[in-house]
């Protein structure tokens, strides 16, 4: 059961990426998400014609109140829309929170990997901030594949809670161009990356693996390569190889 559509009505817009930007959004009677839910959007074009799309919420918790960030596809019905027109004030149509597996709660203390590609880590960012809202103490490790430096979402809050706070571990791979001085050269993530710079499976982690579907499915079979038992390799993905 999906729940009634709900108006909400932007209030922050803020660019991610060249291609990317958050929403800040407020939706009357929003019952509050758990961190990795989803939702639907809908767009109604003049004539009727409607076009729906799930979107990751990058936040989590209470309140009325939800961000999302999405990355604008080339030949995108809705990306392009939200990405580039959509402004403060402009009320779009939402329905959720949706997903129950895909999801980490406060109370959970065991180890969490996260591994994102691209657009992917939206979600883990939801569990980032649930994490350092309730101050848990279960270890947090990220591993974030990027084309180039500059397609970073949420990169000053990432690169805050790693240096400042000390609660989250990450490690970044870039696929196409790194930074100046960047110890290792671009190249897609591997086995030999996974191995080192993930969390063991003899810890015992849960692992989320969010991106495209090509990346999440070379992922998640090199995980249970490692020994991560599949049942503990929580995988959403979008888009196609």
């Amino acid at each position: 059961m999906t729940g009634p559509w709900k108006v909400g009505t932007v209030t922050a817009v803020r660019a991610e990426t060249k291609t990317a930007r958050s929403l800040t959004i407020s939706i009357p009677d929003w019952p509050g998400n758990l961190a990795g839910q989803h939702l639907d959007l809908r767009l109604t074009a003049p004539d009727g014609y409607t076009a729906t799309r799930s979107y990751s919420i990058a936040s989590a918790g209470a309140g009325n109140q939800i961000q999302l960030a999405v990355d604008r596809l080339p030949d995108g019905e809705v990306s392009p829309y939200l990405v580039d027109d959509v402004i403060v004030g402009d009320e779009l149509e939402l329905r959720g929170p949706l997903g129950g597996w895909f999801v980490w709660p406060p109370e959970q203390t065991e180890p969490v990997q996260l591994i994102a590609g691209g657009s992917g880590v939206v979600p883990l960012v939801a569990m980032i901030r649930a994490h350092e809202a309730v101050r848990s103490t279960a270890r947090f490790r990220l591993l974030y594949s990027v084309r180039a430096p500059d397609d970073i979402f949420f990169a000053d809050e990432l690169m805050a809670l790693a240096t400042s706070t000390g609660s989250l571990e990450i490690t970044r791979v870039y696929t196409r161009q790194t930074p100046s001085g960047w110890p290792t050269p671009a190249g897609r993530g591997s086995r030999e990356i996974l191995a080192e710079s993930t969390i063991a499976a003899t810890d015992e982690p849960t692992v989320f693996v969010c991106g495209p579907t090509g990346f999440v499915e070379t992922v998640a079979d090199i995980l249970v390569e490692l020994g991560h038992p599949s049942a503990r390799v929580r995988t959403e993905r979008f888009g196609g190889a």
